[in-house]
C-alpha cells in the first residue's frame, strides 16, 4: 500500500509532514489518524475530524478528549479485526 501524505503547518508556520494511518467514520462523522514522518517531531499520532467547508474538506482539531478517545477505539476495533 502507497503512503498517503499530507503536509500540514505548526504554530510557526513550519510544514511538518504526515503520513494518513487510518481514516474511519464514527457516528455518522469522517476523522484521520495521523503520524509525523519527520522522527524528530514529538507530537505522536494526531487525530481529526474531517469537515467540509465550500465544498473543500478541512481537518479540525479535536479538542474534547471523550470524542478522541472514541476514535481510538474505534481505530483499536479495526485494528483487531485485522489480525
Amino acid at each position: 500500500m502507497k503512503e498517503q501524505i499530507v503536509t500540514l503547518f505548526d504554530e510557526n508556520g513550519e510544514k511538518i509532514n504526515f503520513e494518513i494511518i487510518a481514516t474511519l467514520a464514527v457516528e455518522n462523522t469522517e476523522y484521520t489518524i495521523l503520524s509525523p514522518l519527520d522522527q524528530k517531531n514529538e507530537e505522536g499520532v494526531l487525530i481529526f475530524k474531517v469537515i467540509e467547508i465550500d465544498g473543500e474538506e478541512v481537518l479540525e482539531n479535536i479538542q474534547d478528549e471523550e470524542e478522541a478517545n472514541l476514535v481510538i477505539n474505534e481505530y483499536e476495533k479495526l485494528m483487531d479485526e485485522e489480525k
